[in-house]
């Protein structure tokens, strides 16, 4: 099931208490950035550790890495490795690169709207 799907089963159903939606991770998401593990790897701030004889940078390029940085600067990471380099696509890979790192945003969205509750529920009491 996608989020559209879930989105509209939930408001199917009437469910009106406060949440973290789809639109609200997306709107999170200040920028986004690919590169793959190859193209840090030829960054002038790389760090190589001796790898053994032979060492390329034909696997690091099936590596894609996407980085979310979120409006309070906070940054997440998704990954998608490819085994096959035959297979390797570019677009797919920041897609699903993408999507590993908005599966990390749920989570942090979530604690904040818990935590925003929280402090909403104490004020009340006091």
């Amino acid at each position: 099931m996608n989020d559209t799907a879930i989105e509209q089963e939930i408001q199917a159903k009437g469910l009106t208490a406060p949440r973290v939606t789809f639109a609200d991770l997306q709107a999170n998401i200040a920028h986004e950035h690919y590169f793959t593990a190859a193209d840090g790897a030829q960054s002038a701030a790389a760090v190589h550790l001796p790898a053994g004889e032979g060492w390329t940078l034909g696997s690091l390029q099936l590596l894609t890495i996407c980085v979310l940085v979120l409006r309070n600067g906070f940054t997440v990471t998704g990954e998608a490795a490819c085994a096959s380099p035959e297979n390797f696509d570019a677009e797919i890979g920041r897609k699903i690169a993408r999507d590993n790192a908005v599966q990390k945003v749920w989570p942090l969205m979530g604690y904040a709207l818990k935590q925003q509750l929280h402090e909403a529920t104490q004020e009340h009491q006091q």
